[in-house]
């Protein structure tokens, strides 16, 4: 896997203070993306332990909240079984966190995934530039949703994330 950047102290991709992982890779290229440079799925730096170490000194932060995989894509054909180590990995390390996932996917298509058993909540669809509006919260466009995974799973229907 290969990632653009990891972003400290972040408010503005999910609750409370995150640390943000911004992956390469992503097929769904948006139009108006605010993200371009981050579809080509060989660029950025290779994910590597002293990556991964960055990440987890930063969730071993009490103040951190947990982790969000954006991107790029982070269910890109390419990234899937490297997210899902990480996200796994987290989950084990740091049970207390949440893990939060920006994906161009909709639910319906990805829900069977075994990352999803990791993930807390989940952003799903593309952006859409003709839906964009920057009074919604956590997400660019009004086609997508901010979806409570775990009660989505339990319920069978999609829960939406509250603040």
């Amino acid at each position: 896997m290969r990632y653009h950047n990891i972003t400290k102290d972040d408010m503005l991709n999910g609750d409370g203070l995150r640390v943000v992982l911004w992956v390469s890779g992503c097929d769904h290229c948006c139009k108006e993306c605010h993200n371009p440079i981050t579809w080509d799925p060989n660029g950025g730096l290779v994910f590597d332990e002293e990556a991964k170490e960055e990440l987890f000194e930063e969730l071993k932060k009490d103040y951190v909240s947990g982790i969000t995989f954006s991107g790029g894509d982070p269910l890109y054909a390419g990234n899937r079984e490297d997210v899902l180590k990480l996200a796994k990995e987290v989950h084990e390390r740091f049970p207390e966190k949440t893990i939060w996932m920006y994906t161009g996917f909709v639910w319906e298509s990805i829900d069977g995934l075994e990352v999803m058993d990791y993930v807390d909540v989940l952003v799903d669809g593309e952006f859409v530039k003709e839906e964009a509006d920057p009074q919604l919260h956590w997400k660019g466009s009004a086609n997508q949703r901010v979806i409570d995974v775990k009660a989505t799973k339990k319920s069978g229907e999609v829960v939406l994330h509250c603040a």
